[in-house]
């Protein structure tokens, strides 16, 4: 694979190699494509994350256990799905685990970053009204089963196709849209009993 690289000032198109060029690279044992795969997933990978745990201080931990797990991975990787898929589905995974993990041992609500995801340019009284905002969605979240809410977050909060869910959650799609039912019934009876 022959990459050509962007020279500042030679006013030439870089040509970006596709992931699957890259998978193959990681596969051959190149290192420079394993971290060209991390550059271009790992934001929106943090991001998925973040909408699936919260903004637990742990996120970055999670974000290099995803990639960690993913490395290996690349070698099963056939190409049946978009290499992003297969990202979110190794992150779901992580997500799931760590929430486990979070269910046996309870956080506190000190242990999330609700500040980092206030706009410090709102005024006072609009952050304190989007931490409350954040720490209820929290508490609720945080009180369904890991696969239940990682199943409504991909399709209610990042409004995936119940398919894409599906295939990121490792699941039929009628359990998929059964999850978020689930999800949805469970979120609607915890805001009336709160």
């Amino acid at each position: 694979m022959v990459v050509r690289e962007p020279i500042a000032g030679d006013g030439g198109d870089a040509i970006e190699p596709s992931d699957a060029e890259l998978v193959r690279g990681v596969v051959a044992g190149e290192r420079i494509a394993f971290e060209r795969i991390y550059r271009r997933h790992a934001d929106a990978v943090f991001a998925l994350l973040t909408r699936l745990i919260g903004p637990d201080r742990e996120r970055e931990d999670l974000l290099q256990e995803t990639f960690i797990r993913l490395h290996p991975a690349l070698g099963r990787f056939r190409g049946e799905c978009a290499l992003r898929t297969f990202v979110f589905q190794i992150a779901t995974r992580v997500a799931i685990d760590h929430l486990r993990r979070r269910r046996r041992t309870p956080t506190e609500l000190d242990d999330f970053d609700l500040d980092g995801e206030i706009d410090p340019r709102a005024t006072p009284v609009e952050q304190a009204q989007r931490r409350e905002q954040l720490a209820r969605a929290v508490e609720v979240l945080g009180k369904l089963r890991p696969k239940l809410r990682v199943a409504f977050v991909l399709r209610e909060v990042m409004d995936l196709s119940h398919e894409e869910v599906a295939r990121i959650v490792d699941a039929r799609p009628a359990a998929a849209r059964m999850r978020v039912a689930l999800a949805k019934r469970a979120i609607a009876k915890l805001g009336r009993h709160t």
